[in-house]
């Protein structure tokens, strides 16, 4: 199935990945990763309340071919500030060229007037946000409209240094459909099923290697919130919890991934180890409360604590 929109920035050869998604403009990574995971939780066939065969596979379309691009160019740092560029250069085309605007929306000639712009802006795209998937046929028509909000508080912002416009300069208001002689924007290419969940894989197992343990904890619980059932995320999320030397996690984690793929490599190293290790701390434990032990704590010199206890301690 093909997309095709043209209303709003769309008609400017330009893919709005905000209206995608419908966040700001200037909505920050944390903003754009929470309202993703709403809408892939919405739209992955997996998880969609839809009721129909038909409306499970238009769901997975609108994830693959434009949910997930827009992710995709909107988390990445580089990405995201090329894309930030066009927009600046768009908003300022779009505010020499205010005469040869057209607004087809309620909602796009009121925030064209609004004196407020930033609230009447923020407050509607809010608003769309609450029911934006909830029927997935309408969903073209919905994005269309946001991105023509979009439009309007791009050329308003660009236009904010500069003295108000006379009347004559205000955008057009059109009530039918807008003619154009720019073509449609093409629609993006289709996305590879569950790019976005390898991509926190990818993004995960690089900040382990830097041992930044926290981050990559995140990343791969977000991936689980896709992907319940990833055996990978599962087993890097296990070998985290591991090096934080939370080993009654990693176990949990390393026996699901076993469940979900018996071969796991990691799993199947590791889950031993800590199996032994775990079990060594429960015959500890009885042998400090044992009464006839006194206050005598059992000797763990050359242990290493509870990590050591699986990478080796000291060598005698």
């Amino acid at each position: 199935m093909s997309f095709k929109i043209d209303r709003g920035l769309f008609k400017y050869d330009f893919i709005d990945h905000h209206a995608v998604l419908c966040v700001p403009v200037d909505a920050d990574v944390k903003e754009i990763r929470k309202r993703y995971l709403k809408i892939a939780r919405r739209l992955h066939p997996d998880s969609s309340f839809t009721e129909t065969a038909a409306q499970k596979e238009l769901g997975n379309e609108l994830l693959s071919k434009l949910v997930n691009p827009a992710y995709e160019k909107l988390c990445g740092d580089r990405t995201r500030a090329e894309y930030t560029i066009v927009l600046s250069q768009i908003g300022k085309r779009l505010e020499q060229e205010s005469t040869s605007v057209t607004l087809n929306t309620n909602l796009g000639r009121q925030l064209a007037d609004a004196p407020n712009i930033d609230h009447f802006y923020k407050s509607a795209i809010a608003k769309l946000a609450q029911t934006q998937y909830d029927s997935l046929d309408q969903a073209l028509q919905v994005i269309a409209q946001i991105s023509e909000l979009n439009l309007v508080y791009l050329m308003r912002s660009a236009g904010k240094s500069s003295a108000a416009p006379p009347p004559s300069a205000q955008p057009k208001v059109q009530s039918g459909t807008p003619q154009s002689n720019t073509p449609p924007a093409p629609a993006p290419a289709p996305a590879k099923e569950d790019s976005i969940v390898e991509q926190y894989v990818r993004r995960a197992q690089s900040l382990i290697d830097k041992n930044q343990l926290a981050q990559a904890k995140v990343e791969l619980q977000d991936a689980l919130k896709l992907e319940p059932k990833n055996s990978r995320c599962h087993s890097l999320i296990a070998m985290v919890y591991l090096k934080q030397n939370q080993l009654k996690m990693a176990k949990i984690h390393f026996d699901n991934a076993l469940k979900l793929n018996p071969n796991d490599e990691t799993a199947l190293q590791w889950k031993p180890k800590i199996d032994k290790v775990l079990g060594q701390q429960s015959s500890d434990h009885k042998v400090t409360s044992s009464p006839n032990n006194g206050d005598k704590q059992p000797d763990k010199s050359g242990s290493g604590g509870l990590f050591g206890g699986l990478f080796g301690g000291k060598k005698k």
